[in-house]
């Protein structure tokens, strides 16, 4: 299987632990009809280089990772500039970019700290469709 290294492509970075996030990774897979994003569990080895470039080290254990055009957005940002590029409902999400970032990350850790409890973890590594194997890093 060919691993795609991101190049001209926006990064997402997620909690390969945390089915909620493991659901997100594939509802942004399905709706990103352009195949902008690749993907990768955050705690994957193929992970460490992009995350110690951006001086992220563990960072990764409550947030999601977008890496774009070599910048790097976390958390409400990250998620919003991801549902952009989504298409219609969802792009219009980006709308609330013009909420004080504090305020979002105030919500979006609410849920970060909910999301286990919501979805459950997993010690064990799910195998992806054809399709999103092809996108991830």
């Amino acid at each position: 299987m060919k691993r795609m290294n991101g190049t001209g492509h926006g990064i997402v970075l997620y909690d390969g632990r945390c089915l909620f996030c493991h659901g997100s990774m594939r509802f942004i897979a399905l709706h990103d009809k352009a195949g902008y994003f690749r993907f990768g569990a955050a705690q994957d080895a193929r992970a460490q280089p992009l995350l110690d470039g951006h001086g992220l080290g563990d960072i990764t254990a409550t947030t999601i990772v977008l890496i774009e055009h070599d910048k790097v957005y976390l958390r409400s940002t990250a998620a919003l500039r991801i549902a952009r590029r989504l298409g219609l409902p969802w792009s219009l999400m980006s709308v609330f970019l013009i909420v004080p970032r504090a305020l979002r990350d105030l919500i979006y850790d609410i849920v970060s700290k909910l999301r286990y409890r919501i979805a459950g973890t997993t010690d064990s590594c799910e195998v992806p469709s054809e399709a999103i194997r092809q996108r991830m890093i």
